[in-house]
Parts: C-alpha cells; structure tokens; sequence
C-alpha cells in the first residue's frame, strides 16, 4: 500500500500536537500529588474523555471489533452498554468513598480498611497484571494495526514496519510525555485522543456504510433483489443473526448467564478498582466534580458500540477472503508446516493440531486429517459423533488433563491453532481499503493515539503503585518528594520496555483474541478485588484478615476451576470465585468480626459534595442502556 505524503504529514502532525499539548500542560508538576494526581485539580470534561481515551484502545478497535467480525456479533456491546450502568454506581457509591479518604493509589484504601498487609498483597498483585498482561497486550494490539497498515511500505527495498518495530514505536512514544508530565500530561493528551478516536471511529463506519451499499449484491452472498437497497438494509440483512445480545449459556465468550453476574464483575473492577482508570477520578477536584466526569464517560460508553462492533462485522461482510488469507499466509503458517513434517511419521516429533471450527468449514478434509493424526499420536478415541472441530477440541483438552500427570519427556506438545480467519485484522482492513489520503493518515493517528492513551493511562498507574505503594512503604520510607517523581519516572521506562519485549509473543491464538486475553488473565484477581472491596464497604465488621485472605483464595480458585473444568466460560468462572470469596470472608466474620467498624481518614483539601445534576443524568443514562437491551434483545 503506497503511503501518501499526505497521511504521514497528518499523521505525524497530531501525535506531535498530542506530545506537545500533554506536556506543555504538565510541566509545573514536580512533587508527587502533582505528578501522580494532578495536583487533583481535574475538571469533569477532562475527566470525562480521559476515563474514554484510556478505556478505548486497540484491545477494542482490534479485539471487539475482531470478535464482532466473528459469530458473536453485537453481543460483545455487552462489554460497553453494561459499563455504562456501571460507571453511574461507580460515581455514587467506590468514588465518594475513595475521595473522600484523599488516596493516591486504590491498594492504599485497602491499608485503612484491612491491613497494610492487604495494601501490598493488592500493589502485588496488580503490578503483574499491569506488566504482564494489559501493558503488553495494549502495545501488541496496536502494533498489529501498524502491522496490517503499513507493514508491506517499502522504504529504500526494506520493509521496517512489523509487529516488533511498531511495537517499540508506541511504547516510546507514550512514555515521553508521561515521563514528562504524569497524570495530567495523560489527561490533556486525552482530551485530544478522545475526541479524536469518536470521530475516527464514526468516519470508518461512515465510509463502510456507503462501500456496503455500493458493492455488488453477489459479492455478498445477497440476491438480487437487494440490488437496490442501501448500506444500512444490506448490513441488516446480512447481519440478522448476529444483532442480538444473547448467546447460548455454553459460550465460552459472552454466555447469557455472564449478563446476569460473570460481565458485573469484570466491569466493577475494571471502572471502580483499576488504578489506571479510577486514577482520573482520584484525580478531580471535587467529588461533584468527579460524578460529573464519570457520568459524562457513562454517556459516550453507549456510542461506542456503533463506531467499533458495527464496522467489525462490515469488515467480515466485505473482506472475509481476505481475512482468509490473513489467517492462511501468517498465523498459520508454522502450524501447518509442522504438520507436513510429522504426517507421515507421528512418532518422529510428539505433536498434536489444534484447529477452531472456521478451519474446519474451510479446510474440512485437512481438519479430519488432523483429528485422526492426534487420535493416533495420543492413543485417545475420537468422538464420531460430533463435528470435526468439537470432537479435536475434547480429545486435546484429554491430551492437557493427561499432560499433567506425565513427565516432560512424555508429554504431548498442543501446536498454535489454527484458525479459518484472522478476525483481529477487521478494523484495520476497513481503514486500509476504504479511507482516503489524508483521512487515513487522521485514522491511523486517533487509533494510536487510543492506544498511547490508554498505554500511558497504565504505566502511569502502575509507577503510581510501585512508588506509592512498595518503594515509598517498603524501600526508602522517608523518601522525598523529587525522588518520589524521579522514582515514578524511572519505572515508567522499565515498565515499557517490559510490555515492548513481551508484546510480539501475544499473536499466538491460543490466547483466544486479544480481548480476550486481558479478560482472561485479569480474571484470576478481579473476584476477589471487588469482592473484598464490596464486602468490606457493605459489612462494617469484616475484619482484618477478610482483605489477604479474599485476594489469596481469589487466583487460587480461578487457577483450580481453569483447569479442571475447561469448558466453563470465564465470565461464569469469575461468578462462582466471587460467590466462594464472599461466603469465606462471610464465614471469617462470623467467627471473629470487629468490635467496632474502622474509622477511615478524612481529607480537607477537596469538597466532597455529591451532584444532583450527576445523579439525574445517571438515571438517565441507566434507562436508555436498558431500551437499547430491549431493542436488540
């Protein structure tokens, strides 16, 4: 794809007003309330498109745009229209709390609700997350668009651009400007990137529309008479099946039994106990403050669906061959040459094929060859019974079962799936085929400048724990305020270069989709977060040992029911470690409960009035998330 002067020129002209905004806007901050918070003085309008720019990255425009290209469709909006309600509970009941406490970090609450041996288990535990899995996963995610953009540019007969120079490129780039000016560098740059990714995001599904529209009825598996029908019929038509929100209770992704409990708990972590997102409350320069930015962030989380699920499944109405392709040239490629190898002789190499039901449809006789090559390899029966893909999928799950109790020399290596289309490729295609000069390189800024958004949303939060948390408790206790910045800094580059080396590592599929990925993994301490959280607001006599002990038992539990019951999805995983966390703190406050309720701290410097005006437009908001579930029920 020829680059235009044009699109670089845009391009490289907003990231640059992006930097120069962020930092220009935060170059006073020099003690640690000031870097870490703001000097928490951020207004609602900040607060509201800086909770939006560093939600909304790549893990959606690449991962729920991948996913509703897939069979699941507008069910993934789930993820968006339930954190609208949720934000409106997170503004009147976590926010008032934590700000009124005056904290820096949500893991310091812990210290005056539990024990300071709580604070640090959570600081841990949420520094792992943070490096190993959201900061990678979000440089990953972008570098993949890069990747599918502007990996096939020439420059003097080289080709540059892959998964692992872009990722570096993102990375460095958003740890300039927090380095430099901490949260409100993150805030200001936001506000740009924010804004930015909505409108970037309506014009992409301005243009599918029109395309869907304009593209010949047979080239879509459409009939004639839909000749003349526009985008919007055509993408009705041709999407019945998947603009609904339910899908079967043993879906592994987004099962209807997660809306009841499974998708709540995810979504109160994430909006009300995630330092990286609750940093820009914590941030705000009153309670009142504070609601009305995160009300307003309720608001634009019922857009997004519309600007991210509805041109993915454009994107597989118009480029499945090509997603095909994807697929076929790329992520399979060593799988499929591994099996070349070993076919003829399967005890050469003890290796078995794993494959999704899309390979299977495309490639049925290459998946029943497969299959029959891992029944003979691993002496396990495969079911006639059942479809080709599903019958593989249960003798591998028997060949990991069996995996455990064997020696390493014995075991059985499960190859990288492969997979019939490369659905993370959707968003990326639509902007590749369809946008124009100049637009495009607008496009390609906005969704980078999403990703350093919510890049710089996450080092920031994790240098905020690491120095608040760990280095200032445990490390250098009377640490001054210029080493406490210096210190932040410092763990911001570390923390980069970190998530920029792991990053290429996280295209293999058997992570199920980026999206996915970070769901899962933030799954084994998200229950038990929230559930030490909820209970001790909620039951004033919970002692002390309730915090470590629902954080400990919460992986340990998830850890359990991932492997020996597989097939549960991980929404309804997270449901029953957060109904096993609250009935053991249940049964500890029963036996020992406090003699008296803790009192928490006070801080003077900000007002901690709530807003009327918040909670109407809450109450607002809350109705229309429920007409939209009424409507596409």
């Amino acid at each position: 794809m020829p680059t235009a002067l044009l699109d670089i020129i845009v391009f490289v002209g907003f990231i640059a007003a992006v930097l120069t905004v962020g930092i220009l806007k935060s170059r006073h901050e020099k003690d640690s309330e000031a870097y870490f918070l703001a000097g928490r003085g951020l207004t609602w309008w900040l607060i509201g498109f800086s909770l939006i720019a560093a939600n909304i990255s790549t893990e959606q425009f690449v991962g729920m745009s991948g996913q509703a290209a897939d069979y699941i469709g507008l069910a993934i909006a789930s993820y968006e229209w339930m954190a609208a309600v949720t934000l409106v509970v997170v503004a009147f009941f976590f926010i008032p709390k934590f700000l009124r406490a005056g904290i820096y970090t949500i893991p310091e609450f812990l210290e005056y609700r539990y024990s300071p041996a709580a604070r640090t288990t959570m600081s841990i535990f949420m520094m792992i997350i943070y490096i190993g899995v959201t900061i990678a996963a979000v440089i990953y995610s972008g570098a993949i668009t890069v990747d599918v953009l502007f990996g096939d540019v020439e420059i003097f007969g080289a080709r540059p651009i892959n998964i692992s120079t872009a990722a570096w490129m993102i990375g460095l780039l958003a740890a300039a400007y927090v380095m430099a000016g901490g949260l409100k560098a993150c805030a200001w740059a936001d506000l740009l990137q924010g804004s930015a990714l909505i409108l970037g995001g309506a014009i992409v599904v301005i243009f599918a529309m029109i395309t869907l529209g304009r593209t010949e009825p047979a080239l879509l598996g459409l009939s004639d008479e839909m000749a003349g029908a526009g985008g919007l019929a055509r993408f009705m038509e041709l999407n019945s099946h998947k603009l609904h929100m339910v899908l079967p209770s043993t879906d592994l992704y987004v099962p209807w039994t997660a809306l009841v409990v499974g998708l709540w708990i995810p979504n109160f972590y994430y909006w009300g106990l995630n330092q990286y997102i609750t940093q820009r409350t914590l941030g705000s320069r009153s309670v009142s403050e504070g609601q009305k930015g995160i009300v307003f962030a309720a608001g634009l989380k019922l857009v997004i669906p519309f600007i991210i699920v509805v041109p993915g499944m454009i994107a597989f109405n118009l480029y499945k061959s090509e997603m095909q392709e994807e697929a076929r040239a790329k992520t399979n490629g060593a799988a499929l040459a591994a099996f070349e190898s070993v076919k003829t002789d399967p005890s050469a190499d003890k290796k078995v094929f794993d494959f999704n039901a899309d390979f299977a449809g495309l490639y049925p006789d290459l998946a029943r060859e497969m299959a029959a090559f891992n029944a003979t390899v691993s002496g396990l029966p495969l079911s006639e019974d059942l479809p080709v893909a599903e019958a593989n999928a249960r003798l591998l799950d028997a060949v990991s079962r069996r995996n455990v109790s064997r020696p390493p020399a014995e075991r059985l290596e499960v190859q990288r799936r492969l997979i019939g289309y490369q659905y993370d490729s959707a968003f990326a295609l639509l902007i590749k085929r369809l946008i124009p000069p100049g637009l495009r390189g607008f496009m390609l800024a906005a969704i980078l400048g999403a990703v350093m958004s919510s890049l710089a949303a996450m080092l920031n939060a994790a240098s905020t724990i690491f120095t608040m948390d760990l280095y200032r408790q445990y490390l250098r206790k009377g640490a001054s305020q210029a080493n406490l910045v210096a210190v932040g800094r410092l763990c911001v580059a570390i923390f980069v270069v970190i998530g920029c080396l792991i990053a290429p590592l996280l295209g293999d599929p058997r992570f199920g989709g980026i999206f996915t990925y970070i769901q899962e993994f933030q799954g084994f301490i998200s229950p038990g977060v929230l559930a030490i959280f909820v209970f001790g607001l909620i039951v004033h006599k919970a002692p002390g040992a309730c915090g470590v002990t629902g954080l400990v038992l919460s992986p340990i539990l998830y850890g359990i029911l991932k492997l020996s019951w597989p097939s549960l999805a991980f929404l309804d995983r997270m449901a029953v470690v957060f109904g096993a966390v609250l009935a053991v703190m249940a049964i500890i406050t029963v036996i020992k409960p406090l003699p008296a309720p803790v009192t928490l701290p006070a801080q003077t410097k900000i007002e901690v009035a709530s807003s009327p005006r918040a909670r109407t437009w809450g109450i607002v908001i809350v109705a229309a998330t429920l007409i939209l579930y009424a409507i596409f029920w």
